[in-house]
């Protein structure tokens, strides 16, 4: 069947669903961790499974890496849109004010729910002394899992700092097009490889790493360990490059299944030399473990995003109502996810029920009192102005609903030709 082409400047229908699955999956890896064979989380249950620790390593690999490469490419379209004074009003706004205002109720919420479960685990009582809290400094804040929009933030600022004098010194295009040679060879089948180097290094260069968690999640600190930084800055790097060329995305779309068959078998070993199912969560010593295990690990990452991407564009290219609203919806119910998800764990950690069920429940209850909360108040509203760029009115329904709430547009409104994108109905 002969696919039709597809206009430069229609919507990005399957990255926008993407971006959105990134942010939902979010509230499973988070609903998992209580179901460990082994404790790791704030809240801990009884029925315990090593299936919840691979969901969780399966999901963590690649869901922020993929998360960040698409902020890349979407920041480069809302760059070409609006202009470099336009996207910082945008960013400020729809990024630091949502990190501003909910980064406190949340973690309120969060310490409430834990002083809860402490007060159920000791039949009614608390401790006379709270344990120390953080310092509240650079490197001891509590980011929460609102994490993301603070190093977006620095993402952003470093961006800006780079591509301002790089746009003047390169008035011929030279090192434009260097970069563009760069990321063509890239999408084939090297480029993961070619991508894990740095992230592989990091990882090996950090002190007491456990390969379980991957890259070390920079929640705890404002200054993001190397790690991160590298892992995730690449992804939002080679984003935002594969932004200036359509056809880039159509290669990645056609190649899905030698990205899913890579990503399947690193993710397979990297969880291998993390233990396997049971988990071993102490930090490997050995020399040539440790950076084979960085090595593998960092493979997996970049596979895995590649083969996200490229099922999305090819398998959710076309419109879909349903997967547009959840879309629009996932911001709002990731700010609000995790205090949700700990008091869920709370209010099932005494049912004799078993460690799936309880883990179903949790997420339905969670995602479904925060999509209620979406609907009812912040869709149609001023908030829904504010998180999904413009007021959705309710006579509209999800129908031409506003922009994604971290990536603007993906609307692709630069000069490349229309080339066709697998799979597009």
């Amino acid at each position: 069947m002969p696919i039709p082409a597809t206009d430069a400047s229609e919507r990005l229908h399957g990255l926008d669903a993407l971006r959105g699955g990134a942010l939902l999956l979010g509230v499973v890896l988070h609903a998992a961790l209580a179901y460990f064979p082994t404790p790791v989380w704030l809240v801990t249950d009884a029925a315990t499974s090593p299936i919840a620790a691979v969901l969780f390593f399966a999901i963590h690999v690649f869901r922020m890496a993929t998360f960040f490469l698409l902020a890349g490419l979407f920041a480069h379209l809302m760059l070409q849109r609006r202009g470099t004074a336009g996207f910082i009003r945008d960013r400020l706004l729809r990024i630091a004010g949502p990190l501003l205002a909910f980064w406190w109720p949340v973690l309120a919420a969060i310490v409430a729910v834990i002083v809860w479960n402490a007060w159920i685990q000791t039949g009614g009582q608390l401790p006379s002394e709270a344990p120390p809290g953080p310092a509240f400094t650079p490197d001891d804040f509590p980011l929460t899992h609102l994490w993301f929009l603070w190093v977006l933030l620095l993402f952003y600022a470093g961006l800006l700092l780079v591509r301002l004098p790089l746009s003047r010194w390169d008035r011929n295009g030279a090192w434009t097009r260097r970069g563009e040679r760069l990321v063509g060879a890239l999408i084939g089948p090297w480029g993961p490889i070619v991508l894990a180097v740095p992230l592989a290094v990091a990882l090996y260069a950090t002190p007491n790493w456990i390969v379980f968690f991957g890259i070390p999640t920079p929640d705890q600190a404002l200054i993001p360990n190397r790690a991160a930084l590298t892992g995730f800055g690449v992804a939002f790097g080679f984003g935002f490059l594969l932004a200036r060329r359509r056809e880039w995305l159509a290669a990645i779309a056609t190649r899905w299944p030698l990205y899913l068959a890579v990503a399947a078998t690193a993710i397979t070993t990297a969880l291998l030399l993390a233990g396997g199912p049971g988990p071993r969560l102490a930090p490997l010593t050995a020399p040539v473990a440790k950076a084979t295990a960085a090595a593998v690990y960092a493979l997996a990452v970049y596979a895995s995003t590649f083969a996200a991407v490229a099922l999305a564009l090819r398998f959710a290219a076309g419109h879909s109502a349903l997967r547009r609203y959840l879309a629009d919806a996932a911001y709002w119910i990731y700010i609000v996810h995790l205090p949700l998800v700990m008091a869920g764990q709370v209010l099932v950690q005494g049912l004799a029920w078993p460690w799936w069920l309880k883990l179903g429940a949790v997420v339905a209850g969670a995602a479904g009192v925060a999509l209620a909360s979406y609907a009812l108040l912040i869709r149609h509203g001023v908030m829904g102005r504010w998180l999904n760029g413009r007021r959705i009115p309710r006579r509209t329904g999800s129908a031409d609903a506003a922009d994604a709430p971290i990536v603007d547009s993906l609307r692709d409104r630069s000069a490349a030709p229309a080339v066709p994108l697998p799979g597009r109905r």
